[in-house]
């Protein structure tokens, strides 16, 4: 792994394996500069291929792409699973085979079972973690990857769904922090709807804008959901996507900003797999 990329720190068991790749470690130019994943952001094609290949090799594992188009879908991969499929998580209980979120603001979530047996990931960015919304009928994202987690194991010994839940860790990667992720008064109430705590998640700037605290709002739905082993990101500077340009992509910094007609960033990983 290269030193630069970020190792999760969460008491999972020795076969489940996790990484999240920084920007740092590849070989595309400016202003994907250098570890771009996304094929989708007008970086070099040869030069993505390059640096998706780096990474698999480190992980000894293979990384399925997905089309992530900011929903609710899950996907339960195998070793025939191919990239660009259109979902936004995924699921598996297969080995080598990695669980793969690209991001560059949005926040990736990573699940692993107590028992090392299934393991998860999802692209959380806002709409998808607000997901459908209403009172008592909110299925986002991670309400959706978590049915798709528990689905995952054996039915000819069933458990019931809050226990797997308790034996569920979760890791929050790097995002868009509370000090950067501004947005409309209409993003507040979408959360609000479901979880009226998830006020305490945004803090008033100006008139009808807030600032958001996004990670904040993935561990209130996962402790919802029953899972309170949370990991990650806690909402502080280090995790900042948009404060930290030397280690991480971010869209809403750099959209715009380089004048090439596509006004992008690359794209990070994260990544969980069973070895």
């Amino acid at each position: 792994m290269h030193a630069d990329w970020l190792i999760p720190d969460w008491p999972v068991p020795a076969n489940v394996r996790a990484v999240f790749t920084t920007r740092q470690g590849g070989v595309s130019s400016p202003p994907w500069d250098t570890l771009n994943l996304g094929d989708h952001v007008g970086d070099v094609a040869d030069h993505v291929a390059a640096n998706r290949l780096q990474v698999q090799k480190a992980l000894g594992a293979r990384a399925v792409f997905l089309q992530q188009v900011h929903g609710c879908k899950v996907l339960a991969l195998d070793a025939a699973t191919p990239d660009g499929l259109p979902f936004d998580a995924c699921v598996t209980t297969q080995r080598a085979t990695a669980c793969t979120i690209m991001v560059a603001d949005c926040l990736p979530v990573l699940l692993a079972s107590t028992d090392g047996t299934v393991v998860a990931a999802a692209h959380a960015g806002w709409r998808g973690l607000a997901g459908q919304g209403g009172e008592n009928k909110a299925q986002g994202v991670l309400e959706s990857v978590f049915d798709a987690f528990y689905a995952s194991f054996n039915p000819a010994a069933p458990v019931k769904r809050a226990q797997v839940a308790i034996n569920t860790i979760a890791w929050l990667g790097p995002c868009i922090g509370p000090a950067a992720f501004e947005v409309g008064a209409e993003v507040k109430a979408a959360f609000q709807a479901s979880q009226p705590e998830a006020a305490r998640c945004f803090m008033a700037k100006g008139s009808g804008k807030y600032l958001a605290d996004l990670a904040g709002l993935a561990r209130l739905r996962l402790q919802a959901l029953g899972i309170t082993q949370v990991y990650g990101n806690d909402g502080s500077a280090p995790w900042c996507t948009v404060g930290n340009p030397e280690k991480f992509f971010s869209h809403r910094r750099d959209a715009g900003a380089n004048g090439n007609g596509f006004g992008t960033t690359g794209r990070m990983a994260a990544f969980v797999w069973l070895a």
